[in-house]
């Protein structure tokens, strides 16, 4: 029986990816193993999708879903242009809740930029809680994507934001209750404000204008995963640095009191980005300018010096992403 959460890299390419077979010449990036976005050519222009699911989040669920969908659009340094929605909702929800779900989709999709272009709706016996899968559509000039594929030795990796920020956020939401036996009401707030900082949008544009050798959103699997994903796709190595990892102080006590790895951890608000050396700096740059933290947390190796965390002098190994932390506490 598979495991509650996001497919393991080896299964996904096993029972879904190799399951494809037919390839059009107009796709310029397929479906693969750490690739958020699909790619077409669209002759001077190429349209960029992706799609993901809602399902670990009730409270949140209408914000989520629009950015964390642009967010893998923005992570190729296009812009959102579109999104759709299914909405499938359980047995028992009111006209009340259905329109708190939409303004709040209505209202991420305002700050996004984004219009909602279409979409289905439904109660379903097939749900026993509200589930949302967005779809994203981008837009821009052929070549402007930035892909994995572009991955050199030597590059630095740089992180936006803090580690675990989404699932901290869903965690502080969900779970109010039990926080407040450890936490007080101004750290839970605190927490729960997290999810004021998932869009990417701004991150992905500013690095994009520089230029990249690629960037990943963190979502499911965490820093950890999307470093070990995006190496994945380069057929690099990567060292990280366990100290220059930032992460908030409220994140890694919620995170003690579960037992669960923030570097595993959903974290939607930061951004993955391979800079070649000599544009570290005006990245940086540009993203201070736009009101974005980030920072160096590790660099490029040969795939032969390996994928690990140093930490505490000692090298850890990076294994390729199972079931996000967030599914230990969300049952």
């Amino acid at each position: 029986m598979l495991k509650v959460g996001k497919l393991d890299s080896d299964l996904l390419e096993k029972a879904v990816i190799n399951k494809i077979k037919h390839k059009r010449q107009d796709v310029l990036v397929h479906a693969g193993v750490g690739e958020d976005c699909a790619t077409i050519d669209f002759g001077e222009y190429e349209c960029v999708m992706s799609t993901d699911p809602i399902t670990a989040s009730v409270n949140d669920i209408g914000r989520l879903c629009i950015h964390i969908s642009c967010n893998d659009i923005a992570s190729n340094g296009i812009e959102p242009v579109g999104i759709l929605l299914s909405v499938m909702l359980p047995e028992g929800t009111t006209e009340d809740d259905l329109s708190a779900i939409m303004e709040q989709a209505a209202d991420a999709a305002e700050e996004c930029g984004v219009e909602i272009v279409g979409g289905h709706t439904e109660i379903t016996t097939a749900v026993n809680q509200p589930v949302i899968v967005s779809t994203a559509i981008g837009r821009g000039k052929k070549g402007q994507s930035a892909s994995a594929e572009k991955i050199k030795v030597g590059d630095c990796i740089l992180m936006t934001k803090s580690a675990g920020i989404e699932g901290t956020g869903i965690i502080a939401g969900d779970y109010e209750e039990e926080l407040a036996e450890f936490l007080s009401e101004e750290k839970i707030n605190e927490a729960k404000a997290l999810l004021s900082k998932i869009s990417v949008v701004k991150d992905g544009m500013a690095a994009g204008s520089i230029g990249t050798h690629g960037m990943h959103d963190v979502t499911e699997g965490g820093i950890l995963g999307a470093v070990w994903e995006m190496c994945r796709i380069a057929g690099v190595g990567a060292e990280l640095w366990d100290e220059a990892i930032p992460v908030e102080a409220v994140t890694k006590k919620i995170c003690a009191h579960y037992d669960i790895d923030y570097l595993r951890l959903i974290s939607s608000g930061s951004m993955i980005i391979m800079a070649s050396p000599d544009k570290k700096s005006a990245i940086l740059e540009k993203l201070e300018a736009e009101g974005v933290a980030a920072c160096e947390i590790g660099r490029i190796l040969p795939i032969e010096e390996g994928l690990y965390l140093l930490k505490d002098g000692e090298k850890q190994e990076i294994e390729p992403p199972r079931a996000d932390e967030l599914y230990k506490v969300v049952k």
